[in-house]
């Protein structure tokens, strides 16, 4: 679950965490309320992607006129596929400097790493590329979590030595996301530390893991009906699908992590690219490729789709009946290539053909074949 800014502080804040103050609005008018209220504030879109500011997404208003305006000009804009539901106003700050913290997994030690960084405010991929030296690192150990002296010493690595005391503290609290909340990832970027000497979290990112949702209940109720993620994942999960956007033109059905993988590889080298894949999984019925193919097709990037399974527990004629039943309930006209091999192959495949879906003989032939066709 990728909570949007502002329910990421409210829980860093619960956390101890200092925020600013702010309040969401809905609408102009409460935008215009909310400066009435705070004063010069900062009028933020609510979506869970970076790069609000460079889409407009983040305008300063003096006045509660500015705000309404501000407001006016986001609720409803689009950035990055994401509808802007809403804005957080919140109090301008008096910086001083803007420092980059960030916790996150490295999943090439597999294990939680704490990112600190100076150079604040800046997308932490281009710190990382232009001055990786700029980035401190730790790794705590995780059933302790980070001490004191290794904070300190990370502060003074990472050039801030002089706000450690300040830092320590702030970092420590941070940490608890990972730990209460099971968060993948608890950033605050930037983390301002004001000319007054106060250190405060200009903005929050907090993304917690999908495997842990039922110990978060709470998280789901209080902001789930707020969330306004991709519109396809979002469906794809009602249906209990595992399902991701691509950006590419072609929808890719596959049963396994691993095949629907080598399916994107086989479709690149081919020349095309997914527009997105879904993984039926093992086992998968008929009503399970009709939902798959459903939701692949509510994108209307996707010029054509690439079927490829391989059954093991998951037979193909099943596959077969499902994949026919869906394209004649669903109307589909785009380009359709299959690859079917495995448990009742020759039954599946028969069943292709009897409705003229000519099958492919191997995973190379089909995608050579979906990117001819979408072409």
């Amino acid at each position: 679950m990728k909570l949007l800014e502002y329910q990421a502080k409210e829980v860093l804040s619960a956390l101890g965490v200092p925020i600013p103050p702010g309040r969401v609005a809905r609408t102009p008018e409460e935008a215009a309320a909310a400066a009435s209220d705070l004063g010069p504030v900062a009028v933020k879109a609510q979506v869970p992607v970076g790069g609000r500011g460079k889409a407009g997404g983040i305008k300063l208003a003096r006045t509660p006129d500015e705000a309404r305006l501000a407001a006016e000009q986001i609720i409803g804009m689009d950035i990055k596929g994401f509808r802007v539901p809403l804005v957080y106003c919140e109090g301008v700050l008096d910086i001083g400097q803007e420092v980059y913290l960030g916790f996150t997994v490295d999943r090439d030690a597999r294990a939680n790493v704490l990112m600190l960084s100076a150079k604040g405010g800046m997308e932490i991929e281009q710190v990382a590329e232009e001055s990786p030296e700029a980035i401190a690192r730790l790794y705590p150990n995780p059933w302790r979590g980070p001490l004191d002296f290794e904070l300190n010493q990370l502060a003074w690595e990472a050039g801030l030595g002089q706000q450690a005391r300040a830092l320590v503290p702030l970092v420590k609290k941070l940490y608890r996301a990972i730990t209460e909340y099971d968060a993948i990832t608890a950033e605050i970027n930037p983390l301002v530390i004001t000319r007054q000497g106060e250190v405060v979290a200009g903005d929050a990112k907090l993304e917690t893991d999908e495997n842990a949702a039922f110990r978060h209940r709470d998280l789901e109720e209080r902001y789930g009906d707020v969330l306004e993620g991709d519109p396809y994942e979002m469906e794809a999960k009602k249906r209990n699908l595992t399902y991701v956007s691509l950006d590419g033109e072609i929808g890719i059905i596959g049963n396994g992590a691993g095949l629907c993988m080598g399916t994107l590889d086989l479709v690149q080298r081919a020349g095309g690219r997914a527009a997105n894949f879904c993984d039926i999984g093992g086992g998968a019925k008929a009503e399970v490729v009709e939902n798959a193919l459903a939701v692949i097709l509510m994108n209307p990037k996707v010029r054509g789709v690439l079927m490829n399974v391989f059954g093991g527990i998951t037979r193909g004629d099943e596959v077969a009946r499902g994949l026919v039943q869906a394209r004649d309930s669903l109307g589909m006209r785009l380009p359709l290539v299959v690859r079917l091999s495995g448990t009742n192959q020759e039954e599946g495949r028969a069943i292709l053909e009897q409705n003229g879906i000519a099958p492919a003989a191997s995973g190379w032939e089909a995608a050579r074949k979906i990117v001819e066709l979408t072409r």
